[in-house]
């Protein structure tokens, strides 16, 4: 018996006519429907008046449904995967399945359809020839931290999710270690009804969540802009302080002093400082 295909079946991220025509005759047409959180779906499915049988896949039982789903695609019984909200996959579970799938040579069929980072990053005004998709930062502060400064020197656009209760930490964080001269671009509750970008420096998007409780809940893509390229050489009156001040401060602190006398760019002196004797 040949198996049958697993479909990869992106849904909305808020707005239901954004499902497309093609996810709604894959949906209608399976016999099974794995779905992050079967409730949280049922919504979605009765609305469009789909009768497939569901089941749940997530972070806690991927490995178990792997193999029960795998052996109903190879004795005929079609499955589509979907998430919460978006395309499956992208920090959302299904990873193990579809590499089972793979391995076993089982046809994997991915739907193109609605993405939260791709659709926030494309209206942000950031530049997006090349970026980097991170998901979620780390919860605990020194992780997300660590993370965040392998940005000090990155030159492209970096897209994160992040959740309500942690957004103002990470702002604050990003402000701490990036500085304040970097662009962000805050996407709350996008294809909704407020759906805002909040286009500005740390200081300033950490100024509007704190303005109102309200800004701080939803669904958030938060995207830094990429480290400036400094195309003129730094002033050796300026390079001379940072040499000095290192002696005696971290490296992050004595580029700030030098970025504040000489008003330069306080990354472009921390990138210089690394490679300072």
């Amino acid at each position: 018996m040949t198996s049958a295909p697993l479909y990869i079946v992106p849904t909305p991220i808020g707005n239901l006519q954004d499902i497309t025509q093609r996810a709604l005759t894959v949906l209608n047409e399976v016999h099974w429907i794995a779905a992050e959180d079967t409730r949280h779906s049922q919504k979605l499915l009765q609305h469009f008046s789909i009768q497939a049988k569901t089941l749940s896949l997530h972070d806690h039982n991927e490995e178990k449904r792997t193999e029960m789903l795998c052996k109903k695609l190879q004795a005929g019984e079609s499955v589509a995967l979907i998430s919460d909200a978006g395309t499956p996959l992208i920090s959302d579970p299904g990873f193990v399945l579809v590499r089972a799938c793979r391995a076993q040579n089982i046809d994997v069929i991915a739907l193109p359809g609605p993405c939260a980072a791709i659709t926030a990053l494309s209206a942000s005004g950031l530049s997006t020839d090349r970026f980097i998709f991170e998901g979620f930062l780390p919860v605990k502060t020194q992780a997300r931290k660590t993370i965040l400064e392998t940005l000090l020197d990155r030159s492209c656009t970096s897209v994160f999710y992040e959740a309500p209760r942690r957004i103002v930490d990470t702002v604050t964080d990003i402000k701490e270690t990036l500085g304040d001269d970097r662009q962000l671009v805050l996407a709350k509750e996008l294809t909704k009804t407020f759906e805002r970008y909040i286009c500005d420096t740390p200081d300033g998007v950490l100024a509007w969540l704190r303005a109102d409780p309200v800004h701080q809940k939803g669904e958030f893509v938060l995207m830094v802009s990429g480290a400036p390229r400094q195309t003129d050489a730094l002033p050796a009156d300026a390079m001379a302080l940072l040499k000095r001040l290192k002696q005696d401060l971290p490296l992050k602190k004595a580029a700030a002093i030098v970025a504040d006398h000489y008003q330069l760019k306080k990354n472009a002196l921390y990138q210089a400082g690394l490679a300072l004797d």
